[in-house]
This record gives structure tokens, C-alpha cells and sequence, in this order.
């Protein structure tokens, strides 16, 4: 699996993924094309659009590059975007979009159906296509800390100078701090916040990835990570990645409470889109049995539709009850969240 830089990956013209066209198009498929703006760089990704193709007939022209940078791509484009659909990462980001007023609501019976009410903005205005867990690492040589069931132990002065964790700035920790927000209120998730500040065991850097191998080293004895970048680890040929692997194991917080975080990869309906019947095929395809397997296992992800399991490495994590928060809260309380980490001098 080659994994291309979200945040370098150069903006590129329309690439058409097949050659199918509409006179090569399968007896019955519906003719066109799709405009695809994705922040997702998966070869997973792109074998689902080839099968879509295949199927429908239907072209699909793609651009890749970071969400914030397809955002403001679209809003420049205005009235004369051609993009007919956004996909990214983070129910953060899909928020940023729907600030931005780029979305327009998706009608489709079949998605209602097949995905649960948390992975389908209120509004219809996008949904969620794959999922992933933020879980608490520890080191295994060191053994459970104690108490460390929940996020809420994080906070624990029992664990002064032992924690690892990424910047205020980062949205996977935005979001999380959205959800704590949502289920324990602000002025509590600030104290909880300024509870894990005190218990730093450096000041916060690096990416999850990072978070692990401090871990493992010893550098920390708790970390926190997406499942994702565990899963990764685990399934890697590289002995070094192996020896972190091993070194680590996970808590999955909130097990006897709400349940696990998620964040979500997902889509919205570009407001401009000049083939929107073409996009909520597509998005009924990606939420197929087969195509959820491709997307989720293309990143180590946990597929959104209910009763499709995983075959990727994250399967190997255990299983888990997640947070069923709609994951709209994650946006709609991404704003205070910032404020709240600065408040409580998390960096």
C-alpha cells in the first residue's frame, strides 16, 4: 500500500480513471460522468472507482489534495464547480465544508437505510463512509496504569509526567474534544483538558504514530492514537514497525459508559454539482457490502454500514462498543473546542 501525503499531494487536473465510455457503457448503466474531489489517497480508492465504471458506465474524473485545499478550491470555483462530489476525512472537515455552504442535501431512500443516524448529518448534507476509534495506548512492559478505563482518566493525577499526546491543533483531538464537549459539558471537558496538560510527559508533538513510539520506547506510558495507525504497525513487514507494535496495547475508553469515539471518512453533495443523480449512485455504491470492505481496509478503518465486518488489520484490535453521537456534534462544537484547549493551556 503506497500512502501519498495528504497535505502535499499536488493539485492535479482532472485524471479520468477508466477509458469506459458512454458508447462502452454495460447494457442498462446509466451514462455521464462523476467529478470526484477526494482528500483520501488510497490505491484501495482507486480500484472502487474502476468497479464503478465497470458497472454503471459512469466516468469518473478525479482531483486529489488536502480537504482544507479542495474547500477553498470549490468556493473559488462558485457557481461554475464542476465537482459533484467532496470526500475527506473527519467529521471535522466535513463541518468546515458545510460552513463554507458547499453542500446540499443528499435524497436517498438506500442511504437512510443502510447507515445508522450517527453517520448521516442531520440535514441530510453528507454521510459517513468508513470509521475509525480513538483509543488509549499504554506500554506493555509497564504494564494496565491504573486508573485508565476511560479518556476521563487521562486527566488523573495519578498519572502526572506519563502522558503522550498530539497538538490542540490537530483535528483528530478537536473532534475528540467536540464528543467530551457534547456528552460532559464545556466547563467540564476544560477541566478535563487541563487535567491531561498537568499530566504531560513532554510538550505535545509528532503525529499518532509518533504517539506510539513514545510509547513503546518508554518515553511514555499512555499515548492516544486512531486505531488506524495501530492497525498499520500491526500489519507492517517492517521488524522496526513490529517491535512497536508489540510493545503497546490499547484500552478502548468508555467501554462501561458511551462507548468508544469515532470519527468518520465521508461525503457531501457539492451544492453546484452538475451530476448529482451520478454522485448518489456513486455513495450507494461506496455503502455496498463489497465497496465498504475496499474503502474502510484501503486505511485500516472499520466499515460505517452495520453488520459488515472488517478484514483489515484493525480487526485485530478486538472489538469494542463505540460513541453513537451523531457526528455533526463533532463540527458544530469544533469552534469551543479550540477555545476550550487554549483555555486549559493545552498546546
Amino acid at each position: 500500500m503506497r500512502f501519498r501525503s495528504l497535505f502535499f499531494a499536488p493539485l492535479v487536473a482532472f485524471a479520468t480513471l477508466t477509458s469506459c465510455s458512454t458508447d462502452d457503457a454495460p447494457e442498462g448503466a446509466t451514462a455521464g460522468e462523476l467529478n470526484l474531489y477526494s482528500s483520501r489517497h488510497y490505491d484501495t480508492d482507486i480500484a472502487l472507482y474502476e468497479n464503478f465504471t465497470e458497472a454503471t458506465g459512469i466516468k469518473i474524473n478525479l482531483i486529489e489534495a488536502g480537504a482544507d485545499e479542495l474547500i477553498e478550491r470549490i468556493k473559488s470555483e462558485g457557481e461554475a464547480s464542476p465537482a459533484d462530489l467532496l470526500i475527506t476525512v473527519d467529521a471535522g472537515r466535513l463541518w468546515r465544508a458545510e460552513q463554507a455552504g458547499i453542500f446540499q442535501p443528499i435524497d436517498s431512500p438506500i442511504l437512510n437505510e443502510r447507515l445508522p443516524e450517527n453517520m448521516r448529518h442531520p440535514e441530510g448534507l453528507w454521510v459517513g463512509l468508513s470509521k475509525r476509534a480513538r483509543v488509549i495506548v499504554y506500554n506493555a512492559e509497564a504494564g494496565l496504569p491504573e486508573p485508565l478505563s476511560d479518556y476521563a482518566d487521562l486527566a488523573d493525577p495519578a498519572h502526572r509526567g506519563k502522558v503522550c499526546i498530539r497538538s490542540s491543533s490537530n483535528i483528530y483531538n478537536i473532534s475528540l474534544m467536540a464528543a467530551m464537549m457534547s456528552r460532559m459539558g464545556e466547563a467540564a471537558a476544560e477541566e478535563w483538558a487541563a487535567g491531561v496538560v498537568a499530566n504531560f510527559a513532554r510538550t505535545p508533538q509528532s503525529n499518532d504514530t509518533g504517539q506510539i513510539r513514545a510509547v513503546a520506547s518508554g518515553e511514555c506510558q499512555i499515548g492516544v492514537a486512531n486505531t488506524y495507525y495501530l492497525a498499520r504497525l500491526a500489519a507492517s513487514d517492517d521488524p522496526a514497525d513490529q517491535a512497536v507494535s508489540s510493545a503497546v496495547e490499547i484500552v478502548f475508553p468508555g467501554q462501561e459508559g458511551n462507548g468508544t469515539h469515532v470519527n468518520i471518512s465521508g461525503a457531501g453533495l457539492v451544492s453546484t454539482s452538475p451530476n448529482p443523480e451520478n454522485a448518489i449512485k456513486f455513495l450507494e455504491y461506496l455503502t455496498s457490502e463489497p465497496a465498504q470492505l475496499l474503502f474502510a481496509n484501503g486505511n485500516n478503518e472499520y466499515p460505517a454500514v452495520p453488520g459488515i465486518a472488517g478484514t483489515s488489520a484493525v480487526v485485530g484490535l478486538g472489538e469494542f462498543k463505540e460513541d453513537t453521537l451523531n457526528a455533526s456534534e463533532l463540527g458544530i462544537n469544533q469552534a469551543m473546542a479550540i477555545m476550550v484547549f487554549d483555555r486549559a493551556g493545552w498546546k
